[in-house]
């Protein structure tokens, strides 16, 4: 199944070399270009899925810290769930 086209226009760089995309869904992409001159873009995130960040990290080291030396709240009651 081939995918429809959904933008067709002509682009060209800028004094500096650069390209823009009219209304771009995505801040970064993956650019890929062939010996035959196509270009493709895909689009990227800049952070690896299923990751945890190192500021969470930081967090949980913290967290069990604060466990191991006694500063922590009081139980809570779930017996009502």
């Amino acid at each position: 199944m081939d995918a429809s086209v959904v933008a067709n226009y002509t682009a060209h760089l800028d004094d500096k070399h650069r390209l823009t995309l009219r209304g771009a869904k995505y801040t970064y992409y993956q650019v890929k270009e062939y010996e035959n001159g196509c270009i493709i873009l895909e689009p990227r995130e800049l952070v690896a899925p299923k990751e945890i960040s190192k500021n969470t990290l930081a967090m949980m080291d913290e967290s069990i810290r604060n466990y191991k030396t006694g500063n922590v709240s009081a139980p809570i009651d779930l017996m009502g769930f």
